[in-house]
């Protein structure tokens, strides 16, 4: 059996750019990407903690240390400079995998530098 996980989590970046006249995907600062182990062309879902908004697309490789979230194509209208997003990847893992799994999470500052790495989401009680 096959179970769908989270792979990986960028918190609460913000998009730098959107911009509509592209053909879609959204880019992402490279290291950021290398960080959370998202390659180039994977599909990720990305979440506006503003607004509310979910679309899917695919990574684009951007500039190394730009802090660049380029929210790109139709989803530009999605989401605007200056939003928080959450931007997340999924991957199947199997049975065997699945005992040793662990997400990568990263937490994002304002300037969408990397504020700290988890692999376990914090449990917050009411």
């Amino acid at each position: 059996m096959q179970s769908i996980m989270l792979k990986a989590k960028l918190h609460q970046a913000r998009v730098t750019h959107a911009v509509l006249e592209y053909e879609g995907s959204c880019a992402i600062d490279g290291n950021l990407l290398d960080m959370a182990g998202i390659r180039e062309h994977e599909q990720i879902q990305i979440y506006n903690i503003e607004n509310g908004q979910r679309f899917t697309t695919y990574a684009i490789r951007g500039e190394e240390g730009s802090g660049i979230i380029s929210v790109n194509g139709a989803a530009a209208h999605l989401a605007e400079v200056g939003q928080r997003v959450i931007i997340c990847a999924y991957a199947n893992y199997s049975e065997v995998e699945l005992a040793n799994y662990k997400p990568r999470l990263l937490y994002i500052n304002a300037d969408n530098s990397l504020s700290h790495a988890s692999n376990a989401i914090p449990v917050q009680l009411a």
